[in-house]
Formats: structure tokens, sequence, C-alpha cells
């Protein structure tokens, strides 16, 4: 179930009919739902269920469900599963054959993305990056042929280096950098990947929640070098819209382009004849 990532006033009503009605709340950290129960006068049974005891806990959790129980999960603010261990929770129950219902709500990547003013037709969330600069320098790596902008959650200590990182394996796109989203003190900050992970580092690291927005990498010109030496080949046997469809199809180009190339070539060459 999700909550707020920051105004508490970004809770459904949908979800509060649920915190009053379950039997019980599994919650991240229950220092920080319990405020949220407290401004809505919520009191219902809490306990932790995180990533150092979710082993243990999460036995109990199924044996409630199993019971008729129902059980709320709830993560430190936003949707659960996302970046948490609910997943494996959830992986259990559907195995069980037990109900599972999504109470959908406020989500840190999702916000940041809307923002952002990048691309949001293709988008991939890939979470915390790894601490360490050799790690999350390989991790970046995998990701740089994806074909969509990326969104990753970072520490504020971090934020400076993982900048620089990316800029290094990513290349040159333009980011945003969203932190305290829907809070008082909300900032966002645009630019490319260079000239942030610079700024930041000139600046005590910043407080708050962090969201980074990367933008896809540019689509690369076409070299039509190779295919306008295939075309000349081709068009001394075939016509030009077959000659433009067999160099298509081999070097996975648009074949508008190239029939236009093929007909310049083929026109070019009747002239010199």
């Amino acid at each position: 179930m999700a909550t707020p990532i920051g105004n508490a006033r970004d809770v459904t009503l949908r979800a509060l009919d649920v915190l009053k009605a379950c039997d019980a709340i599994a919650a991240e950290d229950t220092r920080v739902t319990s405020k949220l129960l407290a401004i809505y006068g919520i009191s219902r049974p809490l306990f932790p269920y995180n990533d150092h005891n979710a082993a243990q806990v999460r036995p109990r959790l199924l044996a409630h469900l199993r019971a008729g129980e129902r059980i709320a999960l709830v993560s430190d603010a936003g949707t659960p599963l996302v970046s948490d261990p609910g997943f494996k929770l959830v992986r259990d129950a559907i195995a069980e054959g037990l109900q599972v219902h999504a109470i959908p709500g406020a989500s840190a990547a999702l916000a940041a993305l809307v923002v952002a003013g990048l691309p949001t037709d293709r988008f991939l969330f890939a979470g915390f990056l790894p601490s360490k600069s050799g790690e999350r320098r390989s991790a970046l790596a995998e990701l740089k042929s994806v074909p969509a902008t990326l969104v990753f959650f970072e520490s504020p200590q971090r934020l400076a280096e993982s900048l620089a990182d990316m800029d290094s394996i990513l290349g040159s796109r333009p980011a945003v950098v969203t932190r305290e989203l829907t809070k008082l003190h909300e900032e966002r900050r645009h630019g490319d990947l260079a000239s942030l992970g610079l700024a930041y580092s000139q600046e005590p690291a910043p407080r708050g929640e962090v969201t980074i927005v990367v933008g896809p990498a540019a689509a690369a010109e076409p070299d039509f070098a190779k295919a306008d030496t295939l075309l000349e080949s081709a068009l001394e046997f075939m016509p030009v819209r077959a000659a433009a469809d067999l160099v298509a199809h081999a070097l996975d180009l648009p074949r508008r382009a190239l029939y236009s190339r093929a007909l310049a070539i083929k026109t070019k060459r009747d002239e010199q004849d």
C-alpha cells in the first residue's frame, strides 16, 4: 500500500480505509509509519518488516494471511516493493494462492519522472546504484545501451560521485536531480550530467531523499558510407528498389533513405554513361 513520499495529504482515501480496517500493518520503519497513523488518528497493530528481519518475519506474515487476516504492507514512503523487501513477501503469497491487492498512490520515481521534462514514453527504474565506484560504473555500463530515460535513487552523500560516474560511463546526457519531492523544500536542478556533478561536488551534500532522472542517449546518425558501397555493387545487377531493400535488410538501415540514395547513385551513373 502506497504512503506519501513527503506531503501527508498525498495519502489516498482508499489507503486510509485500508489502514483503519486491516488486522495489522507491516512497516519498513514503524517510527515513520507511526507518525502517519497519528496524523490520521489510526491505531492498529504495527510491526517492522525490513531488510534486516524479512527472512524471520515473512513466514509469520504468511501464517497470518493463511488464517484469513488482512495485513497492510507499507514502506517508509511511496509504493512498497520499489527498492524494499516487499517483493519476496508478495512472491511467496502468490505462490501459496493468497490474495494480494495493490493500493496505489505516491511514488518518488514517477513523481521525479513527471517533473523532469525528459522523455516518458519509455523509462527504466534502476533503483539504487552500488555504493562503490567500481561496481557502480559496471552497473552503469550495463545500462548504457538501454534506449530509455533512466531513473535512480541515490544517497545525498554519494550524489556528486554518482553523477560524475554517470557522465563518464553514460556520456553527455540531460539530467535532473530532484530532492525532497512534495515537501516544503522541494528542489529540482536541471542540466547535463557533467555540470550537475560539478555543481554538487562544490557544495555540501544535500539533505533529504534524492532521485536522479537521466535522459536517453541521443540516437546515433546512421553511417551510410558502407551502404553506398554496397548499393554501388548491387545496382550493377538489380533495379533500384531491390538494391535498396537488400542493403537496408543487410545493414538494418531505413529503406526509404536507402531508396533515395540508390536512386541518386543510379541517376548519376546514367548521366555519366
